[in-house]
């Protein structure tokens, strides 16, 4: 299973930002996705990651962070996957590294959006299919059908 599988499932959908836009806009946006991130783009390409843990830290720190663009809180040094990134890779990249969202890029582009949770439950329902085939295949073995 791999990243490709992920946003076969969800979408390649990723809720984006300009750099230059307020933390007030990218705080609707996020309000309004229900999600976490923004993934800041010029053009098509990423250039920066925001997250509620960005906008939380600066607000703990500086009470006219609205005043502060995406630009100013973003985190430049995105960490990305690619469609074919393999899961348990990718699960373990953003456990070691504490981050919950991963941009997607295929080629320079960004093509989507996956999260920590959207990993968990893809590996969660690949596990379960494999527990279903093994009871299936146990419970036929003992000459009996399955149940």
């Amino acid at each position: 299973m791999n990243i490709a599988n992920i946003l076969a499932r969800k979408g390649s959908m990723a809720v984006t930002v300009q750099p230059e836009q307020s933390i007030r806009e990218a705080l609707a946006l996020l309000e309004r996705h229900n999600i976490g991130a923004l993934v800041a783009v010029q053009g098509d390409r990423p250039v920066g990651i925001l997250s509620e843990r960005d906008i939380v830290r600066e607000a703990a720190r500086n009470e006219s962070f609205f005043a502060r663009t995406v630009g100013d809180l973003m985190t430049r040094d995105v960490i990305t996957g690619q469609p074919p990134d393999d899961l348990l890779t990718v699960a373990y990249t953003m456990t070691e590294r504490r981050i919950r969202h991963l941009p997607v890029v295929d080629q320079g582009r960004l093509v989507g959006m996956v999260s920590i949770g959207d990993v968990l439950k893809a590996q969660r329902d690949q596990y379960q299919g494999e527990v279903d085939t093994l009871q299936t295949q146990l419970l036929a073995g003992e000459g009996g059908q399955p149940r």
